[in-house]
């Protein structure tokens, strides 16, 4: 399979940024989080990975820094490509374009909610699904968003954000500043310079559209995430990976572990939303792990 770059025409003629890394048998699909993030921490996969023979493949979604933007101030574009079944179609024409069978899907924060999705919708095609960094509903993640903050912040800045968010005032500078030290505690912690940008590269209306204006509170359409009463049917082999410092409560996982039948849970310490660059040793052991015992038929949850 061609490395590198490879620019993909989707059926509806919009453009994605793909790159595939390394060379071996098996495959492994990146979903990058946001929504509206990009492919920038899979960028070291391929090589932490390499001898094991997988082959890494990243791709930035619709809407994405490197993808193609949609004007998504039109309502008919953004009725069309703002949605949760427009992205997991994504997922399968990307793989069919990418000429993938039997394959893993890695899926980070809102890439793990699509990867749950595709498990669940077309399973056949995967070896193994991986999950990290997201649960399978978002009022289990809003109770722990909460507790996390009144944890972190003293109640008098806890008390100025809910007022800032009753009133909308999403760029109040102040709150904003509440909202970096949340970053630093749980989503990049180890806060690395290579992966920064001199502005921000966030795919905003995307991001707007489902999550809102920061981490910590959801005002979009993933407000309405729900899949309990689903996850009980993905079979493949599942490994559901989480920070020990994170905006996802460790306890859903637990449950989640529980409720897939298939499924390992590992977390990684000093770890938050973005483990894999928190503390890298210990998430690709766990990752390299999983994928040496399902390829060799001796995984078991």
């Amino acid at each position: 399979m061609k490395q590198g770059t490879t620019i993909l025409t989707l059926d509806n003629g919009y453009h994605l940024w793909t790159n595939t890394q390394g060379e071996g048998d098996i495959h492994l699909l990146c979903l990058h989080g946001g929504p509206g993030g990009n492919h920038e921490y899979w960028e070291n996969f391929g090589e932490q990975l390499s001898d094991l023979g997988v082959q890494v493949h990243m791709y930035d979604q619709l809407g994405s820094w490197y993808s193609d933007q949609p004007d998504y101030s039109d309502p008919e574009i953004a009725k069309k490509y703002l949605t949760t079944d427009y992205f997991l179609g994504e997922v399968e024409e990307v793989r069919q374009k990418l000429g993938l069978d039997h394959f893993y899907l890695i899926g980070q924060s809102w890439g793990g909610a699509l990867t749950q999705l595709y498990a669940l919708k077309y399973g056949e095609h995967l070896k193994g699904a991986i999950i990290s960094s997201m649960i399978d509903n978002i009022d289990e993640y809003v109770d722990h968003v909460n507790y996390v903050r009144e944890e972190c912040l003293p109640p008098k800045a806890v008390k100025y954000m809910k007022k800032i968010e009753a009133e909308g005032n999403w760029k109040d500078a102040q709150y904003q500043k509440y909202v970096d030290v949340l970053n630093r505690s749980y989503v990049d912690r180890k806060q690395p310079p290579a992966i920064s940008h001199l502005i921000d590269t966030t795919g905003t209306p995307v991001y707007n559209a489902f999550q809102g204006d920061n981490e910590f509170v959801v005002t979009g359409k993933l407000k309405d995430w729900d899949i309990r009463d689903q996850i009980h049917n993905i079979t493949v082999p599942t490994l559901l990976t989480f920070g020990e410092h994170e905006t996802m409560p460790l306890r859903s996982a637990q449950r989640m572990a529980e409720d897939i039948p298939h499924a390992r849970l590992v977390t990684t310490p000093d770890g938050g939303h973005h483990h894999m660059i928190d503390n890298a040793p210990v998430y690709f052991a766990h990752l390299k792990q999983f994928i040496k015992d399902v390829e060799s038929g001796n995984f078991n949850d």
